[in-house]
């Protein structure tokens, strides 16, 4: 019998959490406890923001349903473990849908984690190889979160970077937003010792460091991180004009395509176009648009359309179409 009350609503919450109704007699008898005890016990819970759904009957039921804000979750070490594991996998390598709200849940996660169920994480992680796309570099999940949590905490960050060109550096940064890609991450961050902003490959980037200096965000001087690293791109790298159709809805298309690619317009019925600047190389831009799944004609630049061609003979002569 559990006597302590916020044990006991603990192993409460921690039995409704799993997707099934529970008979109040049932709940009684798990946490040793009277039904009228159990019936006190849920209230507390709805007072605390759980959506506890009773059904009526000779024993009645209690279920946690879907509210209107998300509580506090209750897990136990084998799913801690599973849900630390997976946002290591995919914060590691810049996976397309993993963003900085994934790594700020793994570093939100890990911060709480007891010693074993850390080294559990590790272990199992080592003894994995995630299958990934693209050519984006291997990146230390430490590295994220502790640049997540000083992204959240609004605390400055130092860091070690290494340049493009081989030059090694110390930065001191007001961290502003983590960026994906799709194939890397990236920081956009107000150097103190340039007093500007910049860009940072997280791949390039060791030894971080929380410094505890908390400071006042800056205006960014552009409208969003995704936007300021873009331009950021295009002004180091030769870029090009794509001009795609796509045959289907905008916001079907918005959905497939990374935001910095920018936004479809729609241009009819089941019909929309995408306009960006890019600088991507060209094969990799055509791989990028036929993973969309949707029908598309491309019309520019002429050497995107001779990748996206050899793209769909290599790929038509791969499956036994056409000879060869």
């Amino acid at each position: 019998m559990t006597t302590d009350t916020p044990a006991r609503l603990l192993q409460l919450l921690s039995l409704l959490q799993t997707p099934r109704e529970w008979p109040g007699g049932e709940l009684a008898d798990r946490l040793g406890v009277s039904r009228r005890t159990v019936r006190r016990d849920i209230d507390r819970l709805r007072e605390l923001g759980y959506p506890v759904q009773a059904t009526l009957g000779a024993d009645g039921g209690y279920r946690l349903v879907a509210g209107k804000a998300m509580p506090p979750l209750v897990l136990d070490d084998e799913e801690a473990v599973a849900i630390a594991v997976g946002l290591r996998a995919g914060a590691g390598h810049a996976v397309e849908g993993v963003d900085e709200a994934s790594v700020r849940a793994l570093a939100k996660l890990e911060q709480v984690l007891p010693s074993r169920l850390r080294h559990r994480v590790s272990t199992l992680q080592a003894a994995t190889t995630p299958l990934t796309s693209g050519d984006g570099a291997s990146i230390a999940p430490e590295t994220l979160t502790v640049m997540a949590s000083t992204v959240a905490g609004r605390e400055r960050l130092r860091f070690a970077y290494r340049a493009k060109d081989g030059v090694d550096s110390r930065r001191v940064v007001e961290p502003y937003r983590l960026v994906s890609t799709g194939r890397r991450w990236y920081l956009v961050a107000y150097d103190l010792d340039r007093d500007d902003w910049r860009t940072f490959r997280v791949d390039r980037v060791s030894e971080p460091f929380a410094t505890g200096a908390r400071f006042a965000p800056r205006e960014l001087p552009t409208g969003s991180a995704a936007e300021y690293l873009r331009q950021s791109m295009y002004r180091r790298q030769e870029t090009y004009e794509v001009v795609v159709t796509f045959a289907a809805d905008a916001d079907v298309v918005a959905a497939k395509v990374p935001g910095w690619l920018g936004v479809p317009e729609p241009v009819g019925e089941g019909r929309c176009r995408l306009r960006a600047t890019v600088g991507d190389a060209v094969e990799w831009m055509a791989v990028r648009l036929a993973l969309t799944g949707v029908e598309f004609t491309v019309h520019e630049p002429e050497e995107l359309v001779s990748a996206v061609r050899e793209l769909g003979g290599r790929l038509s002569r791969a499956g036994g179409v056409g000879g060869g």
